[in-house]
């Protein structure tokens, strides 16, 4: 694969724009370029500010950029002079678009890809296109930045040595819950998105599980109206009580605060299954499904294995 320097790579007038607006070009913050690349560009996730000098050059000097809604990209361009085409690229489109992205890319192009706020493929469009791109030996590159996953859990004040991203929790009841009760068995902090309509449903979900669990919400963050709110469930509920909550929500919950003295593959199926049953107020379906994603065997599998042993006992 070729490889050229970004000057010579750019079209006409794009590295001496960047040149004159950009101080840190001169001292060695800008790019080598292959003749046809992906950039997955980070962008703010609130502030304006939050972009670095590399999104700006790098973006400058596509050729276009994919963007889940031109709208709301425009202002972001427009604001740091980045008149580059915009094409609309979200997750309704993505697959359709997809291979004539990859034909481009294939001629040569040099194309960005941004979402609305944040890093692009992280519970954004782009994941798809980036796998394609990656089988088809099309260089992929990112240009690092905001992330809301990570922005929250620096400022958490839970623990950072382990931590867990889950992405959007499930919208259905059955679901949300099922995904809670795998997230409480994490010792690491998990970190998720939650819709604000959602997220008292969820709250009271937790509450019901583990009452005593610490929970973050990070709420707005890098706008006007940031707010980190720390406590248990219960405590969350009645803070926020019949007020609408509003904003991009990340929810953080903290890792099984109780120490386990045993090894999954000490335990037989029936005693993991009762272990879990206990310590999480699950019925022994919901038990069952719990130890087989550990375990990572078959419902079916366990379920025989718990009522053979049941069976033995009887016997």
């Amino acid at each position: 694969m070729l490889l050229s320097h970004v000057v010579v790579a750019w079209p006409s007038g794009k590295a001496e724009a960047c040149k004159a607006s950009i101080p840190q070009f001169e001292s060695g913050c800008h790019l080598l370029f292959y003749n046809f690349m992906l950039y997955v560009v980070a962008t703010p996730i609130g502030n304006l500010s939050d972009i670095t000098y590399r999104a700006v050059e790098t973006l400058r000097s596509c050729d276009y950029i994919l963007c889940e809604d031109t709208r709301h990209s425009l202002p972001l361009l427009k604001h740091y002079d980045v008149n580059v085409s915009l094409k609309s690229f979200h997750k309704f489109s993505e697959s359709s678009k997809e291979s004539g992205i990859l034909r481009d890319l294939h001629q040569g192009m040099k194309i960005g890809l941004i979402s609305d706020a944040g890093t692009p493929g992280i519970s954004d469009p782009g994941a798809q296109l980036i796998q394609a791109c990656v089988e088809q030996g099309i260089q992929v590159s990112a240009i690092p930045g905001a992330c809301a996953a990570i922005t929250a859990l620096c400022c958490s004040g839970l623990g950072t040595d382990r931590f867990q991203f889950f992405g959007f929790l499930p919208r259905k009841g059955g679901e949300l819950r099922r995904s809670i009760q795998e997230i409480l068995m994490y010792s690491g902090t998990t970190i998720c998105y939650e819709s604000p309509n959602r997220l008292k449903e969820t709250l009271d979900v937790l509450h019901e599980l583990s009452p005593r669990r610490k929970i973050v919400i990070a709420r707005e963050l890098t706008k006007k109206f940031e707010e980190i709110k720390r406590g248990t469930s219960q405590e969350l509920i009645d803070y926020w009580g019949k007020t609408q909550i509003k904003g991009e929500i990340v929810l953080m919950i903290a890792g099984d605060i109780h120490p386990q003295n045993y090894t999954w593959n000490n335990l037989t199926p029936q005693e993991h299954v009762a272990i879990v049953q206990s310590e999480y107020g699950l019925s022994k379906q919901e038990a069952i499904c719990t130890v087989a994603k550990m375990r990572d065997v078959s419902k079916r599998d366990v379920y025989n294995m718990v009522n053979k042993d049941q069976s033995n006992e009887d016997s």
